[in-house]
Formats: structure tokens, C-alpha cells, sequence
């Protein structure tokens, strides 16, 4: 994924993104693309009860495209009204940055358990929901939580309790919940799972542009795909 010339902050500074190698076969987004898939990626990691995919890609370009459009602005003439609005936007940016990985890191410290175990069942050759950053913060914070435990609590308890299970101890996600969500692309026979025992299960259609409240583990991979926004 690579970042096309910068359109977006207002064309006089010139801010632009050098080319990546010839032949590269990446995706080619405008900044204001890539800024709408951050943006997308923070609301569904906000709303959503799970940990989603990293999009570390998506990030990895941002901070790219910050430092590209920090040093243009050095060199930005002095007074310009217009370097207040490009250093405003930026700020707006990187806030909407730090909150997605802010929101990253409190899911994998409340979840980490059922985190590890999902990267650790997981299939050979597919994707890791963890960045290596993640999953290196993931297991640090395991091996500080029960070092904790065992010295603070543990040792001073009989030989034959003296061992947690995190997995039973630690709630998983709550992919009961219901979350509100903008239909992107229209989806068909969208199966809806009864309240009760005595409701019979039923699909719905949903069109796109329309909103919906809708129990989350039953949209879960419409949101994996793109196809649905959580707001």
C-alpha cells in the first residue's frame, strides 16, 4: 500500500508522497483515502466488542504521510493562514491515530488470554489479528499479570491452589452485545439469531446506506470485510 500525491490539505503547499519502486504492484490510495480507512478502522475498533484485525499497514502509511507533510510545512512560508489549517488537520489526524491504538491496547489488556489463545490456534499462513508489537505487548503483559499474582496472592495459598486459569478467570468478548451500523455494500439473507428459545430464526436484507441495531457476532464478518461500518 503506498500513498498517491496529496490532494487533500489544500493543493498550494505541494505536499506530496514520492513514488514507491517501479513495477510495485501495492495500492495506490490518495491521502484522503487512506485518512477515510483510518478513520473506518477506529470507529469498528471502537464499537466493536472484540479485538479486530490490526491494520497496521493503514498506520504505517499515516505516520509516513505525517512526517512527509511535517517537513513540508517547514518549509512553508512563515504566516501562512494555510499552515494553521494543514498543522490543525494533522492534529485531528493524529488524534484519530492514537485513539485507534489507544483502543487496541486496553481490548488486548482486558482480553489477553482469549487473545493469545486465538493467535495460538490459529491456521498456518493466516493473518495475525496482532501487530508483532501487539502480540510482543500481549505476551509481556501475561507474564507481568501472573508474576503478580503468584507473589502477591498465589504463593501463600495451599501447593494444590496455588495455579490460575486466566482463560476461566479473565471474561471473554461479549459478541452478544448489539452495535449500531451504516450498510456499505447491500447484503442478502443476512440470518438473525432468535432472542428466545421460542423465536424462530429469520434473514433480513440490508440495503445499502440504511442503519441498523443488530446483535454483533451476526454481522462480525461483514465487518472483517468492509461491507458494514459500526458507528
Amino acid at each position: 500500500m503506498r500513498v498517491g500525491p496529496l490532494k487533500r490539505m489544500t493543493e498550494e503547499l505541494d505536499l506530496t508522497q514520492q513514488d514507491s519502486d517501479a513495477g510495485s504492484e501495492e495500492v495506490v490510495l490518495t491521502p484522503a483515502e487512506l485518512i477515510e480507512r483510518l478513520e473506518q478502522a477506529w470507529m469498528n475498533e471502537k464499537f466493536a466488542p472484540e479485538l479486530l484485525e490490526s491494520k497496521s499497514e493503514i498506520v504505517e502509511c499515516v505516520i509516513e504521510q505525517l512526517d512527509h507533510m511535517e517537513e513540508n510545512l517547514k518549509r512553508a512560508k512563515k504566516g501562512d493562514l494555510k499552515v494553521s489549517i494543514h498543522r490543525m488537520e494533522m492534529e485531528r489526524i493524529r488524534y484519530v491515530l492514537s485513539s485507534y491504538l489507544r483502543c487496541r491496547l486496553m481490548k488486548i489488556e482486558k482480553f489477553f488470554p482469549h487473545i493469545l489463545e486465538k493467535e495460538k490456534m490459529r491456521p498456518e499462513g493466516e493473518s495475525s489479528y496482532l501487530s508483532p508489537e501487539e502480540f510482543a505487548f500481549a505476551k509481556e503483559y501475561m507474564a507481568h499479570t501472573e508474576a503478580y499474582l503468584k507473589n502477591v496472592a498465589l504463593k501463600h495459598m495451599p501447593p494444590n491452589l496455588q495455579k490460575v486459569d486466566l482463560l476461566r478467570a479473565v471474561p471473554k468478548p461479549d459478541l452478544d452485545s448489539y452495535v449500531f451500523l451504516r450498510v456499505k455494500e447491500r447484503q442478502e439473507n443476512i440470518l438473525v439469531e432468535p432472542e428466545t428459545d421460542e423465536q424462530r430464526d429469520y434473514v433480513i436484507d440490508l440495503e445499502e446506506g440504511s442503519q441498523h441495531l443488530i446483535r454483533y457476532k451476526t454481522i462480525a464478518p461483514l465487518v472483517a470485510s468492509g461491507a458494514i461500518q459500526l458507528i
